[in-house]
Parts: C-alpha cells; sequence; structure tokens
C-alpha cells in the first residue's frame, strides 16, 4: 500500500523544553492510525505541527510526495490534510450550513471529473441536515463534534486529522462517530486519529502509535501495543493489564 505521510525525526522546542522530539513514523493511503498517550504526551502538538498551525524545530514531514515542513496551515489544507479539534471551532455567528460552506470554499479543490457536492450533501452525511439553519452555537456537543467533521469533509481531506473526537460525549454519540470514522476511511480518506478511549483505538485502528514525554514509544497493531510492557507501565497502567 501505498504511504501518504511521512515524518522523520520530527521535533518542537518551546523555550528550550521538547515537546515532541526525533518522532518518526509512516501513514498508509487509506490507513486508520491511532496516536494515543498520557496528557502532554505531545500528541496534539505533533496534529498541530502536521497541520501547519505550529511549525516544527527540526525534522521533515512529506506528504503524498511533497515536502511540507513550515507550511503554513492553508497550504496543508489545500494540499489535502485537514484537522478537527479537541475543543470543535465552528463559526458560531454562522449557521450549521453556512459553517460547512466554509470548508467548501476554502479547501482542496475539486478534481477532474469528480462530482461536486454541495453543503447540504456533507451534513447528510453526519446526520445534521435537519439542523442546517440553526446556528452553530446553539449545537450540543454531540452535534458540534459532527459539525466539526462536516466541516473538514467539506474541506476535501486526503488525509484527515482528528484530535479526541469522542471526548465528552455519551457511549452511545462515541460508537455512533466511530461507525462514522470507519466510513470515512472507506471512503478513501486516510486518518490519522489521536483519542484517550482506548476502546475507541484498539476497536477501528489498524495500527496504533504510543507516545510519551514527547517522544514515540511504541508502534504496531493494536493487540501488540496494549501488551507492549512499556506501553502497560508509562500509558495503560499495571492495574489495568491485570
Amino acid at each position: 500500500m501505498a504511504r501518504i505521510l511521512k515524518l522523520d525525526r520530527l521535533s518542537k522546542n518551546f523555550a528550550g523544553l521538547a515537546a515532541v522530539k526525533d518522532v518518526s513514523f509512516e501513514v498508509e493511503e487509506g490507513g486508520l492510525f491511532g496516536l494515543i498517550g498520557p496528557n502532554g504526551a505531545g500528541k496534539t502538538t505533533l496534529l498541530s505541527i502536521i497541520a501547519g498551525s505550529i511549525q516544527p524545530t527540526s525534522g521533515s514531514i512529506v506528504f503524498q510526495g511533497h515536502e511540507m515542513s513550515g507550511a503554513k496551515p492553508y497550504h496543508a489544507v489545500r494540499a489535502g490534510i485537514v484537522r478537527t479539534h479537541q475543543i470543535p471551532k465552528p463559526f458560531r455567528g454562522l449557521s450549521v450550513l453556512e459553517n460547512v460552506e466554509v470548508g467548501l470554499r476554502f479547501g482542496r479543490s475539486k478534481r477532474a471529473g469528480e462530482k461536486t457536492k454541495t453543503a447540504t450533501e456533507f451534513l447528510e452525511r453526519v446526520a445534521l441536515a435537519h439542523l442546517h439553519l440553526m446556528p452553530a452555537s446553539a449545537l450540543s456537543v454531540g452535534d458540534m463534534k459532527r459539525l466539526e467533521l462536516a466541516r473538514t469533509l467539506a474541506a476535501r481531506p486526503s488525509l484527515l486529522l482528528c484530535d479526541e473526537v469522542c471526548s465528552g460525549l455519551t457511549q452511545t454519540e462515541a460508537a455512533s462517530i466511530l461507525e462514522l470514522l470507519c466510513d470515512i476511511r472507506r471512503a478513501g480518506t486516510s486518518i490519522l486519529y489521536v483519542e484517550h478511549n482506548l476502546k475507541a483505538i484498539m476497536s477501528i485502528c489498524d495500527r496504533v502509535i504510543v507516545m510519551n514525554s514527547g517522544q514515540k514509544l511504541a508502534e504496531g497493531p493494536p493487540d501488540a501495543v496494549q501488551n507492549n510492557p512499556s506501553v502497560i507501565e508509562a500509558y495503560i497502567g499495571k492495574a489495568a493489564h491485570k
């Protein structure tokens, strides 16, 4: 399978402190990769570097064969890298429909011969079409998460960076979001998924990358990662392992 993203010794220092240190891994095209680790491990910082909102101190980001290190966020989006945020950031004064239209306008260009989709179609995909006229600020937490996904999908990502899209949701809401992520992946979008919910990560991901203190601690299939002694010690915990 072709590689869509390659990180090579990526690092980010803040005032001399290493938030991300020499992280290297690859994401295969069409894959669903999980990224886990304790609070402060550097997961969200890593997503922000890939998305262009934080500039790396050193290292390389290659996306679809093109060097992206130091690219601005709008360059990343137009190249096909789009992210969600752990705390959704809609345009609160706009309607649900208008928020998705922003993604349509500023996302990646339509490829030749490809059908042009409307904002309503993306809302239907995430089961929000019935709320299209509602102000984004009036949505529930669960619906806000769905709007976040609809906005990113409208930007037409090749690689979707998801930051804890299940946080704050009920078990039923989280299960629905995970099903949606699987649908997005089956439609051809690669996903790099940060999540604290280990059950969620282990149930849908092909491979899992574990970070601790800004460094990559382990990488492999979900079962192997769950049983890695270093991961158990640093993140899952001995009690959970027993």
